[in-house]
């Protein structure tokens, strides 16, 4: 079976949820859950103030896009293309083209599969970045951001703090 990429699909503005509920029902009607593998509509939080009050609110990234994990064939081409809201792919002609790992990482999608020598409950040494020389030990791991939350002590208080992995070593 082909390795399955993420594409972006271009749709009328205001339609991204709307199309990934269609290409979610298709997937599900016509059994591509094997090579339509996720749909997603990227979301951020962003602040607003209205009347004086901030209010977290999320917001697409990319209003009129959607991007798709999938591998790209005849029949998984034309379901998305054909699916109502749809405009096209984002590439040259009528051939899409997959987002690179550059592309994708600000996206917070990750597709390497990162391996570490710690866990929760471990302590650790924090050797770059702002928190340099400080130990302490994992209270939580995000495989997806590729981050360890540990307890850093901060004006005298223990105070969560989220680590890249790869400025952390496990304490032999």
């Amino acid at each position: 079976m082909a390795d399955a990429n993420w594409y972006v699909v271009h749709t009328y503005s205001g339609y991204e949820n709307k199309v990934k509920a269609n290409i979610e029902k298709t997937i599900e009607n016509r059994h591509l859950e094997e090579e339509i593998l996720e749909v997603r509509v990227p979301l951020q939080d962003v602040v607003e103030v209205k009347n004086g009050a901030k209010k977290t609110v999320q917001k697409k990234m990319f209003p009129g896009y959607v991007l798709i994990n999938m591998v790209m064939n005849d029949d998984t081409w034309y379901v998305v293309r054909n699916t109502r809201g749809v405009t096209g792919f984002v590439g040259p002609g009528s051939k899409p083209v997959p987002l690179s790992e550059a592309e994708m990482k600000p996206l917070g999608i990750k597709t390497e599969n990162v391996s570490v020598d710690f866990e929760e409950g471990d302590t650790i040494a924090v050797v770059a970045g702002v928190w340099k020389d400080t130990v302490g030990m994992v209270q939580r791991m995000d495989y997806n951001k590729q981050t360890a939350t540990i307890n850093v002590e901060l004006f005298g208080r223990e105070t969560p703090v989220e680590i890249s992995f790869a400025e952390i070593r496990k304490m032999s």
